[in-house]
């Protein structure tokens, strides 16, 4: 099960982000929006899989269109490894080069 908490500014991520975590996500139609910044914390990610790198992508396409400017941080080291696996790591917008020790 995945949790946003939405604070201003800056959106906590918890749980897992696997396909049905993502999923339900996806329903609750949380959307970027063009009103400020918005930083996306994933320290408190646990495990993910390929459709995470799908809904970080799918935020950052959310966030040009309302021209918001986005960044995540605290990557954690099994979404890095994925999303270098893949040779997408470098199009994610990151708030700093920081991967949380999970």
């Amino acid at each position: 099960m995945v949790d946003i908490t939405q604070k201003e500014g800056k959106w906590l991520v918890s749980g897992n982000l696997l396909l049905d975590d993502v999923e339900q996500l996806l329903a609750r139609n949380l959307m970027v929006d063009g009103s400020q910044a918005l930083e996306v914390d994933l320290a408190g990610v646990a495990e993910v899989d390929s459709v995470a790198l799908s809904l970080l992508f799918e935020w950052v396409r959310q966030a040009r269109a309302n021209r918001c400017k986005l960044g995540y941080s605290n990557l954690p080291a099994n979404l890095v490894s994925l999303a270098t696996l893949y040779g997408v790591l470098d199009f994610l917008p990151l708030v700093a080069d920081n991967v949380a020790n999970h």
